[in-house]
């Protein structure tokens, strides 16, 4: 039986479409992973020289969000933030200390990096990283391997530094309670601050000192 050749009219064209595929999908730029739905954080941040370290407990499930903050030689604060819109900003001291705040958004969605310009890949904090902005608010550095989170910089100039990234960490229910003398307020603040992770931004007042 003699051998079937195919006419190169059939051939070609399958080549040509096999390799456009192949260096359409080697070209196609890299997407942040989103968020998992619940994870714990610490991070080291870095505010023009004011440093923080930041326990960072994110919780889309339960829409709520949590950062403890302990200023270097200074307050430990803790910022509790709500999909409502509502945080609370306070001590646990004997000052007794709380701002409530009305934020327009609430907790940062999963997928909030969507839509981010990818600008190639660094290597920081010693991790080869994919990098990219998102308008001009921040730039995510994130393990090429793994896909973590290893590096965010704010157009402020804070920097954070993620040292750990537990993925499905989730704190206990009667930590998410602010103290009683939070709702002793008659009205709440409309944000003018945003949040150290939500938004970059060191709140006044009880942020400092």
């Amino acid at each position: 039986m003699g051998s079937i050749v195919k006419p190169l009219s059939l051939i070609l064209p399958l080549a040509f479409s096999l390799c456009f595929s192949l260096l359409s999908s080697q070209s196609a730029d890299p997407t942040p992973a989103p968020w998992p739905h619940q994870f714990h954080s610490v991070l080291f941040m870095n505010n023009n020289g004011s440093l923080q370290v930041v326990d960072l407990w994110y919780d889309w499930t339960n829409g709520r969000n949590f950062n403890i903050i302990q200023n270097q030689l200074g307050k430990l604060l803790y910022d509790l933030e709500w999909d409502n819109g509502t945080s609370y900003i306070y001590t646990l001291d004997s000052n007794q200390e709380c701002r409530v705040l009305l934020f327009p958004v609430g907790v940062l969605r999963p997928n909030w990096l969507e839509g981010a310009t990818y600008l190639g890949q660094k290597e920081v904090d010693g991790f080869l990283c994919n990098v990219w902005q998102k308008v001009d608010f921040i730039w995510y550095y994130e393990d090429v391997i793994t896909k973590r989170p290893v590096h965010w910089v704010f157009y402020t100039g804070m920097t954070a530094h993620v040292m750990t990234f537990e993925v499905g960490a989730v704190l206990e229910d009667p930590k998410w309670q602010a103290p009683v003398y939070c709702f002793k307020e008659s009205e709440k603040e409309n944000a003018v601050f945003k949040s150290v992770v939500s938004h970059g931004l060191s709140r006044a007042g009880l942020m400092t000192g």
